[in-house]
């Protein structure tokens, strides 16, 4: 099963706006950034949508206002690296006011606020080209702050200019550290500073306008957002073909873009070569087209680079999951494709568990998403293909095997259909409410398993993980609240909220012009016990040890995301509950990993990855970074091949020249392609599960 911290250039001030391409878009003079009639109307209904509509109906006053300003300078300038602090306390002054500029509406003291961020980012731009022109020393004893978003603001142009400078010098090492020579570093730095000031010369008075409104938006919760007209249909036209690409998920990380999941079955997948956490720093388009750097560039642009139409192929320069800065890079090449529903399907498998001498055979059930072929539905197709019909037959081969138990692995499963996950719950219960739904007016409404019986009653283990989400959580919750399996893995991602698409001109058809469209958070999920998924997420009964702190991940490490909370529990009938009998398998899986070789080099690999993920500050000396990269490069080539031994396989090379000449053969994670192979967390997932089996005999 497939399952944060890189330098780069621009601020990520500019993802936040709109997805249009940017490349060959006009430049937008200064004084043409202002506010429309347009503007004017569509912040007053969102306004009135997100304090009427919004789950926790958004009183927009004082304090608000304080909150929407502090995001909007972190959306401009998250790295504290183009306002001075007098620009800071010049801002301040509207700390209390943008509540009313949203009301009446007058924007313009917005619209100047980002002028000045766009007067900055020209003077910080041409600072760092004529850096390029100097001759950098990689032996002073000189360290660069990699996360400054909560550094203090520079009180003078010398400060600043000193963090710049540095950040120039960061760029040229490490390209000189992957390999590159001077000239070939000065033309691709000048190419990459000069896009970065183009596009941000590109973005128009709706990019700025959407930027302020989301300010707002996402001083409310992080997943309502507002859409400018634009943007609104590229994410319907994006919508119509999310099926088509390569098949990964991408996210901005610092000014590096983040692969954050592979769908499974599309091209990515397929190439085995890609890996979630790792990072697109270019893009070439062909066999032999030539890689434009992406580091600095606006999320929507790099996706519009990698689409593109099917079987055509695409080159992805990747920098690979927890290498140091610095790191040689891979090329991936990945042929586009249409990512077809059988291949997202729920899959079956068999895995012999060993205990004491004894083996038994898990049946295991792997479900990427919760799916349903509405189209086929609404056509009447008999048997239209669904997540619930899918797998009441895979059980039904399961138990024609003979399997003493079955785990259903929902990692990296981050949701779907609502009414799969009722489904696909009522296959493991008897009947009753599988989760309840609170809107924003109170109602309390629940979705229910109506139809009596089981089709499997055996030993039953849900596997989970930090990027389970949604339904994926619906349903491990209510197998949790009826008793009915055991819950292995990590805390959930935590999202628990329900958002709705309104169009604005819904609000005021007498424009003419479109207003965009807000996304906005209407109500929450509850367990049949009471509690929120929301923000905690669903806590496993067995956990896996886990080398870093679960507040960095999913719900709980966004901000302003909404609370949990409780509320009446619905009526069901769970199975007996036995704690004795869950501390036993706990206590059965403490023992086992101490001493499983696999498990232990598996958590120690996930720790090297976190302490890179956690580094905050760098060295701008050549030999510590070459020596920090090198060691930490050995050191998990060493646990990887404790793995290869466990699984009777050869060990990789620890000779790092030859991998260097050979990476595409040999991904630098290796350690994720052994879901095909042998799952050292689905095996012990599946121990567990026997360990229920036999605890039932």
């Amino acid at each position: 099963m497939k399952k944060k911290s890189a330098i780069g250039f621009l601020s990520l001030a500019l993802l936040s706006f709109s997805n249009a391409t940017l490349a060959e878009a006009p430049i937008v003079a200064e004084e043409s950034l202002r506010s429309s009639l347009e503007h004017g109307r569509a912040s007053k209904i969102v306004t009135y949508v997100l304090g009427n509509y919004h789950y926790e109906k958004t009183l927009l006053n004082d304090k608000l206002s304080e909150k929407i300003l502090d995001q909007y300078i972190k959306m401009l300038d998250p790295q504290r690296t183009h306002f001075l602090k007098t620009d800071i306390d010049s801002f301040s002054l509207h700390k209390h006011l943008v509540d009313d500029y949203l009301k009446k509406p007058d924007l313009d003291p917005m619209f100047n606020i980002f002028k000045t961020f766009r007067k900055r980012l020209e003077n910080r731009i041409s600072f760092s080209l004529s850096q390029l022109d100097n001759t950098f020393e990689f032996k002073s004893d000189e360290s660069l702050i990699i996360d400054r978003s909560e550094e203090n603001w520079a009180t003078n142009v010398v400060q600043l200019n000193n963090i710049w400078r540095k950040k120039v010098k960061n760029d040229v090492l490490s390209l000189r550290l992957a390999g590159k020579g001077p000239d070939e570093i000065k033309s691709k730095l000048q190419t990459r500073y000069k896009g970065a000031l183009r596009r941000a010369k590109q973005l128009t008075s709706d990019d700025v306008f959407q930027t302020v409104i989301n300010s707002f938006t996402r001083s409310v919760d992080p997943h309502s957002t507002y859409f400018s007209p634009r943007q609104s249909e590229n994410f319907r036209i994006r919508m119509s073909l999310s099926l088509e690409g390569i098949g990964a998920i991408l996210q901005s990380e610092n000014e590096l873009t983040l692969i954050k999941e592979i769908v499974t079955g599309g091209p990515a997948d397929l190439t085995e070569a890609l890996f979630p956490s790792d990072r697109i720093v270019g893009i070439g388009q062909g066999e032999s087209g030539p890689i434009v750097d992406v580091v600095g560039w606006r999320l929507d642009d790099v996706v519009d680079l990698i689409r593109g139409p099917k079987q055509s192929l695409v080159r992805l320069e990747v920098l690979r999951k927890g290498s140091s800065v610095g790191a040689p890079t891979d090329v991936v090449s990945i042929t586009r494709d249409t990512i077809k529903l059988e291949d997202q399907a729920a899959k079956q498998s068999v895995l012999n568990i060993n205990n004491k001498g004894v083996t038994s055979k898990i049946g295991v059930i792997t479900i990427p998403t919760f799916y349903l072929d509405f189209d086929a539905r609404s056509r009447g197709v008999k048997n239209y293909r669904s997540t619930t019909r899918d797998v009441q037959e895979l059980i039904t081969e399961l138990v024609k095997a003979e399997v003493e138990g079955i785990l259903i692995d929902l990692r990296s499963n981050g949701g779907g259909s609502l009414s799969e996950a009722t489904a696909l719950t009522g296959l493991f219960i008897d009947y009753g409410p599988v989760v309840q739904v609170k809107d924003s007016r109170g109602r309390i409404s629940a979705e229910k398993d109506d139809k009596q019986g089981f089709i499997f009653k055996g030993p039953l283990g849900v596997l989970v993980d930090r990027h389970s989400a949604s339904a994926s959580e619906i349903f491990a919750g209510a197998m949790q609240d009826y008793n009915r399996a055991v819950l292995i893995g990590e805390a959930t991602f935590g999202k628990g909220t329900v958002q709705n698409l309104v169009d604005l001109n819904r609000f005021d058809k007498s424009m003419k012009g479109k207003l965009g469209e807000l996304k906005t958070t209407i109500a929450k999920f509850f367990r049949v016990n009471g509690e929120s998924t929301q923000h905690r997420g669903v806590i496993p009964d067995v956990i896996f040890p886990i080398p870093f702190s679960s507040k960095k991940y999913g719900e709980r490490s966004l901000d302003n995301a909404l609370a949990w909370e409780a509320i009446k529990p619905a009526t069901y009938l769970p199975m007996q509950q036995n704690d004795l009998r869950l501390k036993k398998m706990s206590d059965l899986h403490s023992e086992r990993v101490k001493t499983n070789k696999a498990f232990q080099s598996l958590i120690a690999i996930e720790k090297l990855i976190e302490e890179t993920r956690n580094d905050k500050i760098v060295s701008l000396m050549e030999s510590v970074r070459d020596t920090r990269y090198s060691e930490g490069r050995l050191n998990r080539r060493l646990l990887e091949n404790k793995i290869r031994v466990f699984q009777g396989r050869e060990p990789l090379t620890t000779d790092f020249e030859s991998i260097a000449e050979n990476t595409s053969k040999e991904p630098n994670d290796e350690i994720e392609k052994y879901s095909e192979e042998f799952d050292v967390l689905l095996n012990e997932a599946a121990a567990v599960v026997n360990d229920w089996a036999q605890a039932h005999k």
